[in-house]
């Protein structure tokens, strides 16, 4: 499995964050995919990566310790999910959020390394993306 974690301190209580998470179809286009539908706990995005377009079909989850879970129902990857925490600090005044992906492509070996490290570049700034916005909103 390849993973792609990333976190970033927010100077807002907890709830706050998670409040903003909550609005799933704001918090996944923040993370600048080209196309972003929500239909309940299904979540279809496009991006084109490269020369290749991606799409997935995520679907919301529950995972022991993320306040946030999307995994991979359909699309490119052998298997694919990732999970946001929110733990408080400071006393509760700030936020460290983590976002944390990890996947495994269904390709051969040389192409999975190849892949995985442009796949990993987009998800760290797609991941980024959103931990910008969560600050910006919380």
């Amino acid at each position: 499995m390849n993973e792609v974690t990333e976190t970033r301190y927010i100077a807002a209580p907890p709830d706050a964050v998670r409040d903003a998470m909550a609005d799933v179809e704001a918090f996944v286009e923040s993370a600048g995919f080209d196309d972003v539908a929500v239909d309940g706990e299904t979540i279809r995005v496009a991006n084109q990566v490269g020369l290749a377009e991606i799409e997935l079909e995520l679907v919301a989850v529950e995972r022991e310790g993320a306040d946030v879970a999307h995994e991979q129902r359909d699309g490119i990857f052998e298997e694919m999910w990732t999970t946001y925490t929110v733990e408080p600090r400071a006393g509760g005044d700030e936020a460290e959020v983590t976002a944390h992906t990890e996947f495994a492509l269904d390709v051969p070996l040389v192409g999975d390394v190849l892949d995985a490290t442009v796949i990993k570049r987009q998800r760290r700034k797609e991941l980024n993306a959103q931990l910008d916005w969560l600050e910006a909103e919380a």
